[in-house]
């Protein structure tokens, strides 16, 4: 199983839209990134995101690429503050390759606490538009395969 956990793209600050939509840089970040990943053989199971409309639109623009088709569901334990242990992969979905669109510092920490069992020793650098792969071995443990970040591509 393979995991991708990406930062919500780059979103426009309160003072501009309260309800914090992508900036056209975010958006084409995420276009970008969301090219690359296909191009590259990548394809999400399962996509989950917070609820949040920076985090729907970023899962939206990788979907209709990596995960074409499949229904986007909505978690109530990603937001930026919540904690990453309430996070449950498992479930009846859990062998699916998923796509989780998030906060930080939600993102980071749940990094932290799949790979190092430590979601307070941060292991990833995130800005917004990042993905992180993570893949479980045959021990259950998770590894970082990869991470993008946005810069990479432009």
């Amino acid at each position: 199983m393979k995991l991708y956990l990406v930062q919500h793209a780059e979103a426009c600050t309160k003072e501009i839209d309260p309800d914090r939509p992508l900036t056209e840089q975010g958006k084409q970040d995420i276009d970008r990134l969301a090219a690359f990943l296909k191009q590259a053989g990548i394809q999400a199971d399962r996509v989950i995101h917070s609820g949040k409309l920076r985090a729907v639109q970023t899962a939206q623009r990788l979907s209709n690429k990596i995960a074409h088709g499949i229904a986007l569901e909505t978690s109530t334990c990603i937001k930026p503050n919540d904690n990453p242990r309430a996070f449950d992969l498992q479930g009846e979905n859990g062998q699916k390759d998923t796509l989780v669109v998030g906060h930080l510092p939600f993102m980071a920490q749940l990094v932290s606490y799949l790979v190092a069992e430590d979601e307070g020793r941060l292991v990833t650098a995130y800005q917004p538009g990042s993905v992180v792969c993570l893949e479980r071995m045959n021990d259950a443990h998770w590894q970082i395969n990869w991470m993008l970040r946005p810069e990479l591509l432009r």
